[in-house]
């Protein structure tokens, strides 16, 4: 089947309207390993400290393995939304490329085309979910550490 010039920037069109989904998932990916990154950064400080290998005073043990235990669960949150967000980043290029495929080669392929976007909504929604539970997490524990020292300051 032979393709004509006119018909190459329909498919275009048709084809490159996804693209702009994928940056914001690409902003949203640029959130999430920000986010990781400076978990990842405050788990080193947190651990050298209790090492007493650098030369700020050791922070308490009981504390510090507390906070440890919340920078795990806030990275495994993080590393689940960056996962599903890069899965919806896949699926937004196979749709592009469906699409580009479908019409170039006069395929019936909407069902497919429709079903890989449904997964790829379901794949940024969850992301975005994983995102709100880990500032939920990040948040939480923030308060109580705030409430835990006005509280040794009134006694």
């Amino acid at each position: 089947m032979e393709i004509k010039p006119n018909e190459i920037g329909h498919i275009i069109q048709l084809a490159i309207a996804p693209v702009f989904l994928l940056t914001g998932v690409g902003t949203n990916m640029l959130v999430l390993t920000n986010r990781l990154a400076r978990i990842i950064d405050r788990t080193r400080l947190i651990e050298e400290r209790l090492d007493h290998a650098s030369g700020s005073a050791p922070m308490p043990e009981p504390a510090a393995r507390a906070e440890l235990g919340m920078l795990f669960r806030r990275a495994k949150k993080i590393h689940r939304a960056i996962f599903l967000s890069t899965c919806c980043a896949l699926l937004i290029c196979m749709v592009v490329a469906a699409l580009f495929i479908a019409d170039a080669l006069d395929l019936r392929l909407g069902s497919m085309i429709a079903a890989m976007f449904v997964l790829a909504m379901i794949s940024l929604t969850g992301s975005f979910v994983y995102l709100l539970r880990e500032i939920w997490l990040a948040t939480a524990f923030m308060n109580r550490q705030q409430a835990h020292r006005r509280e040794r300051s009134s006694l």
